[in-house]
């Protein structure tokens, strides 16, 4: 049931990867003024595919997001994300979204502009922003001095990353971030980073040099939603302040305040290795050096177990967001 209110705080949520859509769903049912920001950096799956073959921005987190944040009947839902068999010849993986964003961004040039289309068309409840109107190339420099070039061949190096970086997909230079989303930022009461992963769906963002710029001089409360496991080839061997260490070093200052931290245990063996054969071990906790980068931590139960899966519990999230941009701003 959706929560009314007459003063709806203005909520940033930054990042992409399923975990993203499960905190804006939860923020649209408490009638926040929700503005999320996407990244564009996916090369793989039909995503990628139709970045190359249409010139277009990754449409698959920007898909989800749209089906988070709009209120059309679950049957027009379930037929948006519904994707094709493996079978089915050129179709195979692809979604019908993301064949709907791809004609739409043919029709008007621009993803940007298919998004704020579509956004009406499924009566979005809130502002969706890719971080960037052009796609964007991600590359990670490892600590041993080797490169890699793409979102999905990074984590198959498994190797130590010292960081990363993004360009622009079509002419190699810096990218620039997409109309509204620095305005957006400043506006801000609450900036939320996460849940996702790390390298791959939240820092593709922060690197754009005007967004980590906005983010750092934003008075808005910055929250970063700590994953729940380490993930092969990102995160391997990680505490929760290795997590934000990273953070802060990409973006040269202590700029996240508050660390939300899950404490409860995820039964051995639960998950299923043949559907999420990407995630490791638990995130382990190290709330000194958390405290030591300046950071509040929220540490309880934010677990939710489901379909052989490890997820953050989407109400659980969004009423510790909601105790702390009212306890900041209001």
């Amino acid at each position: 049931m959706k929560t009314y209110r007459i003063r709806k705080p203005k909520i940033v949520v930054i990042g992409g990867g399923t975990g993203l859509p499960v905190i804006l769903k939860g923020l649209r049912d408490q009638s926040a003024d929700i503005t999320a920001i996407v990244t564009v950096a996916d090369d793989g799956g039909s995503s990628g595919l139709l970045r190359q073959s249409v010139k277009m921005s990754p449409p698959g987190d920007l898909r989800n997001v749209l089906v988070a944040l709009s209120d059309m009947p679950k049957t027009y839902a379930d037929i948006f994300q519904y994707r094709f068999k493996k079978e089915d010849d050129f179709l195979a993986n692809h979604t019908v979204g993301n064949l709907v964003i791809a004609a739409m961004s043919e029709m008007k040039e621009s993803t940007y502009e298919a998004i704020q289309i579509l956004s009406k068309f499924m009566h979005v409840d809130g502002h969706i922003y890719p971080a960037s109107e052009n796609s964007m190339t991600l590359h990670a420099k490892f600590l041993d001095g080797t490169h890699a070039t793409g979102e999905s061949s990074i984590a198959r190096e498994r190797k130590d990353i010292d960081y990363v970086y993004v360009t622009n997909s079509e002419d190699g230079k810096p990218v620039e971030p997409a109309r509204k989303v620095i305005s957006s930022i400043m506006d801000a009461d609450m900036i939320v980073l996460g849940p996702g992963s790390l390298y791959t769906s939240i820092l593709p963002n922060l690197v754009i040099h005007e967004i980590g710029k906005a983010i750092k001089e934003s008075s808005a409360e910055v929250v970063y939603i700590c994953n729940i496991m380490t993930q092969k080839g990102e995160t391997e061997h990680f505490s929760d302040a290795d997590h934000v260490r990273v953070l802060h070093k990409h973006l040269g200052s202590n700029f996240v305040d508050t660390v939300l931290v899950n404490t409860e245990q995820v039964p051995d063996g639960y998950m299923d290795p043949e559907v999420y054969d990407e995630y490791l071990v638990q995130v382990s906790h190290d709330f000194k050096g958390l405290r030591e980068q300046e950071c509040r931590v929220v540490s309880t139960d934010f677990l939710e177990l489901r379909d052989g899966g490890v997820f953050h519990d989407g109400t659980k999230v969004v009423e510790e967001l909601f105790r702390l941009v009212f306890g900041t701003k209001y």
